[in-house]
């Protein structure tokens, strides 16, 4: 389709005067292209001087006509975000004071809808800008491949970023509209979630969201949650925080390798600061350590604060345990918080002497925090902008040896030691009693076709693998996703690609290695790439994508897959909406597969035993008929209807264990909780192997009290 008619397609009808005029720019851009031609060699006439007395005269090229036009529409644009902009702000003040003036409730459904009509309008205020802003991008990019000889697109796209409309942030505007939904909900009022207490199960999962979805995802939660608001003072604060995060690793980089792996207790190191102070007044330690929650245990994040000062000796160890004490002696509420600071001192530098950590990569996003503020039950946090970049200059002195623990600001920054991640992550945390399920809006989320779900995701992971491919032996699965192709590559340092470490070290366990064949290649340039390459990418994608269905069953088919959800799923809540098929990288563990195949193992196991008896026992009938004798044709139908009982019984076990092994596989393979709860089908087999016994038990009897009779 064209970009035009892409453009009238999409754009608000009442609002169609008030977008890029694309088809009158790309006509003067075809006039310019034809003046150029008649002049034959392709370059207009325009002389090197100019008189503040001479005139030019009246008639102008058209490519002067088309930049002009150009200037007038991206003006019009800015005015008409502006003005919408402050229309929207006057509509929310109004609101406030309703809300406020509003103390019985009896119009909270109303002013419920007018905050979600006023969020909408926003939302389709962003949608223009987006759509004017991609159009100004295809009129120059098409301006450039018209008239090739006077290319304007890397300099307009840059005056284009200095625009307002482009530039403003009134992301202050959200936290306003989640103060309203906050009073209508009552979030002020209360009691404490403890969220400690025995009985929760609590889950973390990430997805990525498309910066067009963003805003929208945003403006979905905040209706259910209220924006986390970092700095109570001040009524114009934006809804996010910049967070940076400094990653500690060594030369082998040992703690990727063991958080990629998922390694039992494997650390993950960081130097934490919130705000844009560059150093930070203080920091925070943090170590995570990586639990199996597979046995039941939970992964643990415990951090301690140091001045920002004392980071460079305590990293090399000149700050030690006594002093530290002194200082936290003096701050610290109880002897308990001094032992319990000095403990988590003393093991984080003991980690980072033995396996030689200092910093190597750091990450860097705006977060934006949902919480009710004293009910953990979900919480959601949303991280845009994010950004990995490389703690030691490969030009420069390394942090170690320049005496810093984060890179000299003043130290240039090539595009190759920074890599822009082009989504945003979604993360949800939920901490539920056992057996409750998410509330139904956080389901409706999910299934909003806006989050695309990325098993384990690790910034640290993803930073690490892209920016330091010649150290790595392995890369996470998502490195393949068609989404991030393009970043990755404009992290790459300019040139052939190196060898790839990765071809030369053995492949991690856990994780997906890169493909021998064309990791160590150098891959098919395009026009996208320019000349930029990197190891990461190969000519073929060495990951699998899994389609991922809505559970309705569309695309399901018939046969077993139906069958299976219909038995499986009759008895749970009913499926989600229906949302567009998703193309998804999913990362399935091998033992999870082992895990099923070995509990179907066991089920034949135990049925081969129960039929192996059977088949002995109908064995033994048929020897015992040869030579039988008056009066023992008891015995021979009691061994007979023993076996005939057990037969069917081991068959009915086998056809148990193969339809649980199928519904389990495809549950794991498409990522669906629940799959290893069946609470049915062990208690109805168990109760036909319970009526089956006991038939043979009241059997045996009867024959034996017969028996004793015809002998008397």
């Amino acid at each position: 389709m064209k970009f035009g008619r892409f453009l009238e397609a999409r754009m608000k009808p009442e609002w169609r005067g008030e977008y890029v005029d694309y088809k009158a720019l790309k006509d003067l851009i075809k006039q310019a292209a034809a003046e150029t031609e008649g002049l034959g060699n392709g370059v207009s006439f325009s002389p090197r001087t100019t008189s503040l007395t001479v005139s030019r005269g009246a008639r102008r090229g058209a490519e002067e006509r088309f930049f002009e036009k150009l200037e007038a529409e991206v003006n019009k644009v800015n005015a008409f975000t502006v003005s919408g902009v402050e229309r929207a702000k006057k509509r929310l003040k109004g609101l406030q004071e309703r809300v406020r003036s509003n103390k019985d409730g009896r119009d909270t459904e109303a002013l419920l809808e007018d905050a979600k009509g006023i969020g909408d309008d926003f939302l389709a205020l962003e949608k223009y800008v987006n759509l004017n802003y991609l159009g100004v991008h295809k009129i120059v990019k098409k301006h450039d491949k018209l008239l090739p000889h006077a290319p304007c697109q890397q300099f307009y796209i840059s005056h284009l970023h200095q625009q307002p409309w482009v530039q403003g942030n009134f992301s202050n505007f959200l936290v306003h509209l989640s103060n309203i939904y906050s009073l209508l909900r009552g979030d002020t009022t209360g009691q404490k979630n403890e969220d400690d207490a025995q009985g929760f199960v609590r889950s973390t999962t990430k997805y990525w969201v498309t910066t067009d979805d963003a805003s929208n995802v945003k403006h979905q939660i905040l209706q259910h949650l209220p924006v986390f608001q970092y700095n109570v003072e001040g009524e114009d604060q934006p809804d996010s925080q910049l967070i940076n995060s400094v990653y500690l690793d060594n030369t082998s980089l040992e703690l990727y390798h063991g958080r990629l792996d998922k390694r039992p207790n494997a650390l993950a190191l960081r130097i934490r600061w919130y705000g844009n102070a560059q150093p930070p007044p203080s920091c925070f330690m943090e170590r995570k350590t990586h639990r199996e929650s597979w046995k039941g245990e939970e992964s643990v994040k415990d951090r301690f604060t140091l001045p920002e000062e004392k980071m460079v000796p305590f990293l090399t160890g000149e700050y030690n345990v006594e002093q530290a004490r002194q200082d936290i002696s003096a701050k610290a509420k109880s002897p308990e918080d001094v032992d319990k600071y000095m403990a988590m001192f003393t093991e984080v530098q003991q980690a980072v002497d033995s396996k030689q950590l200092h910093p190597m990569i750091r990450t860097q996003y705006m977060r934006t925090a949902f919480q009710i503020p004293y009910d953990a039950t979900v919480r959601i946090s949303l991280d845009t902008n994010l950004t990995m970049i490389k703690e030691n200059p490969e030009n420069g002195p390394s942090c170690h040896e320049a005496g810093r623990w984060f890179r000299d600001p003043t130290v240039p920054l090539p595009r190759h030691e920074l890599t822009r991640f082009p989504h945003a992550v979604l993360e949800v945390k939920l901490s539920l009693p056992e057996g409750q399920k998410a509330p139904e809006w956080v389901q409706s989320l999910l299934a909003s076709g806006m989050l695309t779900e990325v098993h384990k995701f690790s910034k640290f992971i993803h930073g690490t693998s892209v920016l330091l491919p010649d150290m790595v032996q392995a890369v996470p699965y998502w490195i393949d996703d068609e989404s991030i192709r393009k970043s990755i590559v404009q992290s790459s340092a300019p040139g052939g690609p190196p060898t790839s470490s990765a071809s030369r070290g053995a492949p991690s366990s856990s994780s997906m290695s890169l493909h021998a064949a064309t990791a160590h290649k150098p891959r098919r340039r395009t026009h996208e790439d320019d000349e930029l390459t990197h190891p990461l990418l190969g000519d073929q994608p060495t990951l699998q994508l899994i389609q991922r269905r809505d559970e309705s069953g569309e695309g399901g088919g018939k046969g077993w897959g139906s069958w299976l959800d219909w038995y499986f799923n009759s008895r749970k809540a009913p499926s989600k909406p229906k949302t567009a098929p998703r193309t998804t990288p999913m990362r399935i563990e091998p033992k999870t597969f082992f895990a099923n195949e070995r509990t179907f193992l066991s089920w034949l196991h135990m049925a081969i035993t129960v039929g192996s008896i059977a088949a002995a026992l109908l064995g033994f009938a048929g020897t015992a008929t040869k030579s039988k004798k008056t009066g023992e044709q008891a015995t021979d139908n009691l061994v007979e209807i023993i076996a005939m009982i057990l037969l069917p019984l081991a068959v009915l076990m086998c056809a148990y264990a193969l339809m649980v092994f199928v519904w389990r596989a495809q549950a794991i393979a498409k990522k669906q909780v629940g799959y290893i709860d069946d609470r049915f089908g062990p208690l109805g087999l168990a109760a036909v192997v319970t009526i089956a016994l006991t038939a043979i038990f009241i059997i045996s009897v009867v024959d034996f009290t017969l028996d004793l009779i015809s002998k008397s």
